[in-house]
Formats: structure tokens, sequence, C-alpha cells
């Protein structure tokens, strides 16, 4: 027989064309996404429940990592945020300065000199002091009688002005604030604290209009302050004082003739113009201080500061370190839970090795083959992670329901943290699905199908 005509079959059979992929791999190629999420979903959870112990370990660890990551930041913020109203009692961004002790030797003057504060030194800060939004003299005896006709008692007196007012944080609940022309036409004035209106006037209905007598001097009451629920204080609780205008303190209640004479003051508040200016309006207020009484500027002890702005910086720097190192924490919490979902899809690989060699086999290429087990190990992370966000979220709106105490503000979820943990979880989620994905789609159809468990 020729050979020529011996070839032509085999010739024949080479030219013909490749067999059609099956129906099945066709399909897959041309499922819409829609499809392939819900495939995705039920493939993922059919792998959830063959392996529910290790699959719930692998969850957990995912969901504790994500919503202890936010919660700490919370729990940062509401005790930072609770500080910060405990400080705002007192008044918002403000500076107190009371005269001390030179502490360095200045204009001849020897050291231990003591420094006594003065109405003058107030118009010093105004024309001296641009950095200085408003400044009030500190005006106050701590002892002294009052009495109504129906109680009497002792009580911390203050003289105030309208710029002190601004100053300090004590709110008039019923009737009015002093104002600008009680002090300017001394009038006989007064703001009862809660409990001093409770112990002059015990369980008479109303005590705006009566009349007290302070050191005998007879005395309107035009206001009575709102109760505070007050934590902390540097001179004594708001609701056991008495405000009068300034300059009848001086007349009336002097702590002593000598401080009456001398037109010498308590102590003196102040704002800076700026939050951020802090600093240099310290400083301006330091010197303006040093050359009305002669002493160095440097010299710490002669004037005493207490600057609400830099102990609020201070403990926001403290509640920062506190929220870092807790983040920190949190964040190795999260890679071992993707450690944990790297593990479970790395066996869920060695476990499908012959449906992996069987995919290839019919037409599945590296491709689809990393794309499926990516997403699967992907939406394992982002379906615990989710889960830690809704339990975060119904704790947080848990607790800011209940009574919180005055040093914390409940649990604040911030949007961007929740935006850096969503960046955390994406990053745990790539690096906990990829690996496995890279192993399974590397696999020769050949030996996964010979692959026995």
């Amino acid at each position: 027989m020729n050979p020529v005509f011996e070839m032509a079959p085999l010739f024949a059979r080479e030219a013909q064309p490749a067999p059609a992929k099956p129906a099945r791999a066709r399909e897959r190629r041309r499922m819409h996404p829609g499809e392939m999420i819900v495939d995705l979903a039920v493939q993922t959870f059919a792998n959830l429940r063959r392996n529910k112990l290790r699959s719930f370990l692998t969850l957990f660890g995912i969901a504790w990592g994500i919503a202890s990551l936010v919660l700490m930041s919370a729990l940062s913020d509401g005790f930072r945020q609770g500080q910060r109203k405990n400080m705002s009692q007192i008044g918002d961004n403000i500076v107190f300065a009371f005269g001390g002790i030179t502490e360095m030797q200045a204009g001849g003057q020897r050291a231990g000199r003591r420094i006594f504060l003065d109405s003058g030194d107030l118009e010093a800060i105004r024309a001296q002091c641009p950095l200085v939004e408003t400044v009030s003299g500190e005006q106050k005896n701590f002892n002294v009688a009052l009495r109504s006709e129906f109680n009497s008692g002792r009580f911390a007196t203050v003289g105030v002005d309208p710029a002190y007012l601004r100053l300090r944080n004590l709110p008039v609940g019923e009737g009015r604030a002093i104002s600008a022309e009680d002090v300017g036409g001394m009038r006989r004035v007064a703001v009862l604290g809660s409990r001093v209106r409770q112990q002059l006037f015990q369980k008479q209905p109303r005590a705006l209009g009566q009349r007290v007598f302070i050191n005998n001097y007879p005395y309107e009451v035009v206001g009575v302050m709102s109760e505070k629920s007050q934590n902390s204080s540097y001179d004594g609780w708001d609701n056991d004082k008495v405000l009068i205008p300034a300059p009848l303190l001086r007349q009336d209640a002097p702590p002593s003739r000598q401080i009456y004479s001398e037109n010498r003051i308590s102590g003196l508040i102040y704002r800076p113009a700026s939050v951020g200016g802090w600093e240099a309006a310290q400083r301006q207020v330091r010197a303006a201080l040093a050359r009305r009484h002669n002493f160095n500027p440097e010299d710490k002890g002669a004037i005493r500061l207490f600057d609400s702005i830099e102990s609020a910086q201070m403990f926001d720097s403290i509640f920062t370190a506190g929220e870092i190192f807790l983040a920190v924490i949190a964040l190795v919490t999260l890679s071992l839970g993707g450690v944990g979902v790297m593990n479970t899809m790395m066996m869920a690989v060695s476990e499908r090795t012959n449906e992996i060699g069987l995919k290839k086999a019919l037409g599945a290429t590296n491709r689809r083959v990393l794309l499926d087990f990516f997403l699967e190990g992907a939406f394992l992370a982002v379906l615990s992670g989710g889960a830690g966000l809704l339990l975060v979220s119904a704790l947080s709106a848990l607790v800011n329901s209940l009574p919180l105490p005055a040093m914390f503000s409940g649990l604040p979820i911030k949007w961007n943290v929740l935006a850096g943990a969503t960046f955390a979880l994406g990053l745990v989620a790539v690096g906990s699905a990829l690996p496995p994905a890279r192993r399974a789609a590397a696999m020769s159809p050949v030996e996964a199908l010979r692959h026995e468990r």
C-alpha cells in the first residue's frame, strides 16, 4: 500500500477541530456577577458547615480583632471627652494666675518676696497682651454670713462682672445673671447657688425677688444657678456659692481691710485668643506682670499658673498614647484572625485538591481557580469583620443609652476610625486569601486528580 495513503488518516485526525469544551465550563465563564456572588456564598457557607468548630474560631478571631480595634478607640475617646467635659464645668480654655513667691533675684530685689496681684494688673494685661482675649479678676471671700427671714448660714461669696461670667461656667437656671449695669451702678443684687437657695429658703416656692442680708447689707435675689453635678473644683463647689457685683464684695464683704485698701484681687483669669497660641499668651502675661511687680519673667514661682489648655493637651497625649497601645494589641489580634483565615483556606485547598483538578480538566483556567479561592477567603474575612463591626455598634448604642458617670462620655464611634478599621480588614482579607488561592491555581490538573486524601 502506498505510504501516502497510509498517513492520510493520521493527517485527517490532526486536522480535526478541537473538541468543544463542556457546557458547564462555558456556563461558568458566562455566569452573571450576581450569580457568581451567590454561588460563592453558597460554597463558603457549605465549607463553614463542614468544619463548624474551625470555622467558628476563625470567624471569632477576625470579628474580635476588628471589634476590639474600634472599641478601644471609642473607649479612649469616651474618657477623653469626659475629661474635657469635666474641665468645662469650671470654664472653657481658661488660665488661672495667682501671686506666688519669687525664686530668683531681679532688679535689686531679693528672692523669697511675696507677689500680690491687684486690679492694676488687669489693665496692664489688657493693654500689653494682644494674645489674651478676655481677662478678669477673682475676688472672693470664703466665709461670709448670709441670712434670710427663714434661715442663715456662711457661704463662699464671689464678686463677679460680665467678663468673669464669660470666663467661668456659672449658668443661671432661674432669673438672670448679674449684668454690667449692676456692676456699674453698684446695685445690691445676688445670684444664689442651688444649695444656698435650699438652705436659705428651704421649702419656699420662690426665691426670686426675696431679700437676703450679706454681712447685714440687704441684697435682692435676682437669679438662682443651675444645679451642677461637679466632680472637681479648684475653690469649692459652685452650688455652694453666692455671686454679687465685684465692687460690692470689696466694699461689703472683703476678706480683709488690707485687701480692700490696697485693691488686691485673689487672682486673675484669662482666655487666650486662640488655643494654639496659649504658650505665647502665657509668656506675654508673665512679662506684663513681671514689669509691674519687678521680678524676672522666667521666675516660675513668682506667678503660679493653672492652664486648663495645657492640662487638656497633657491628658490628650496620655489618652492618645493609650489608644495607640491598645490599637496595636487589637491589630495583633486581627492579624492572628487573618492567620486563622489563611490556615482555614489552606486546609480547604488541601481537602478540595481533586475538585481543583476536575475544574482544570474541564477547562477552568489558573486565573479562574485563583479568583474562586481568593474571593472565598476574602468573603470569609469580610463576613467575620462585618459581624465584629455590628457587634461593637450595638454595644456602643447600648452603653450610650445608659446613665454615664461624669468622667466618661460613652463610646463615640468616629468615621475615621471605621474607615481605618475597614482598611485594616481589607488588608487582612487580601493577605489571608491570596496565598491559598495562588497555591490552588498553581496545581497541575493531572497531579490534582491523582491526589488521595
